[in-house]
């Protein structure tokens, strides 16, 4: 019986405080050890017995492993009646807590990655890029707009192509060094406008936008799917969006000497992801680059 199975998986203090975590986040092995702070080993052991139970997924990045509840099927039937039982427990709520700063020392470790290299980042992009002139093609796909918004803006190369075809552009971005950079392009420009902020929350109004672009900047992020919701958000009706994404590769070397937090994203996940934000898609476009890595564009409207 399905009951049984669910109950006994859930029947230990550990595995049902991993399950109200997960509930909410997927997070690596190393966070669940650091925010259960308990040996991986045991962490290991009850996350096999729930991934069995198909009440959490895994998800491999290479060398990583994600974990998360599961998003349909039987077990996540289970869990959603169960959900509310786990409101108001005190250890929940003190696991979430610790859940909620890992996520953000996650956070600013990825901020300070950026921090470290922005002045490298033109040559690091070279290296990856070579021939391809993203930003040529990101610019050729741009309509003349209104407003435009760089989401994940970094030092403002792209910024400042955007200004030639929108009256006011908006750069967000959650590393200060890299607006630093972006803002001694522009001097003053009053066309710009620079914020910093989370992709998850960005400082913009509803609607304020004709036009947005996401830039290699989806895989660097716990939560992609938020980042895309919120661009939908701060898009007026029939605005278009462009998000320029990594294809799913296994490169290590673009976790180690990058600072990437996935190993690109799959296609289908991608489509999925803009559909359930309210896009409807109209085109996609692949570029094989260097170090065997592609580079997917796809363009859509806020329906």
């Amino acid at each position: 019986m399905e009951i049984l199975k669910y109950c006994k998986a859930l029947g230990d203090e550990t595995r049902a405080r991993l399950v109200n975590v997960l509930l909410r986040y997927e997070l690596n092995v190393g966070e669940i050890v650091q925010l259960m702070d308990m040996g991986q080993s045991r962490i290991s052991r009850h996350l096999k017995i729930l991934a069995d139970s198909e009440l959490v997924e895994c998800r491999r990045d290479g060398l990583w492993a994600f974990y998360r509840a599961s998003d349909s099927g039987a077990g996540r039937k289970f869990l959603d009646g169960i959900a509310p039982l786990l409101d108001g427990e005190p250890v929940f709520e003190k696991d979430l807590a610790r859940a909620e700063r890992v996520i953000r020392e996650r956070t600013a470790q990825t901020r300070q990655f950026f921090e470290s290299i922005a002045d490298e980042w033109d040559r690091l992009n070279s290296e990856v890029f070579g021939d391809l002139d993203l930003r040529g093609e990101i610019i050729s796909r741009m309509p003349l707009c209104e407003a435009a918004a760089d989401l994940g803006c970094g030092s403002g190369e792209l910024l400042a192509l955007m200004a030639s075809k929108a009256k006011s552009v908006i750069g967000v971005d959650n590393a200060p060094k890299m607006l630093e950079l972006a803002e001694s392009r522009f001097q003053g420009d009053a066309r710009m406008s620079l914020r910093i902020g989370e992709l998850s929350h960005l400082p913009l109004r509803d609607g304020e936008t004709d036009f947005a672009v996401v830039s290699l900047v989806l895989h660097h992020l716990a939560r992609p799917s938020e980042a895309l919701g919120e661009a939908e958000r701060i898009l007026r009706s029939g605005g278009r969006l462009l998000v320029a994404e990594f294809d799913k590769h296994t490169n290590e070397i673009m976790r180690t000497d990058y600072g990437d937090r996935q190993l690109g994203i799959d296609k289908n996940q991608m489509l999925g992801w803009l559909e359930t934000a309210g896009f409807m898609l109209k085109e996609v476009t692949e570029y094989n680059i260097n170090m065997g890595l592609a580079v997917i564009l796809y363009e859509a409207v806020k329906e």
